[in-house]
């Protein structure tokens, strides 16, 4: 089984890595952007065939190590 997961900062916290890719789009012509969020995609395979199992090792290795859950939230696409 395949998984991906996303890992983006939650809202309210200031994304300075979004911050700069906002300033440099805007300082190469693209304006009208705004609200950049910078964020990681984590993709690896999983043994195992029942995706509900998958899903819930995968919260916990979230949990535990892929995201810092204080400031960051997670999405998880099994294939």
């Amino acid at each position: 089984m395949r998984a991906r997961v996303h890992v983006f900062l939650k809202p309210g916290v200031l994304d300075v890595q979004g911050k700069a890719v906002e300033n440099a789009l805007h300082g190469l012509g693209w304006g009208g952007v705004s609200d950049v969020r910078v964020g990681k995609i984590l993709e690896f395979d999983l043994a195992g065939t029942d995706p509900a199992a998958a899903e819930t090792e995968i919260r916990r290795m979230c949990e535990t190590l892929l995201a810092n859950t204080v400031i960051e939230g997670y999405r998880i696409e099994l294939t």
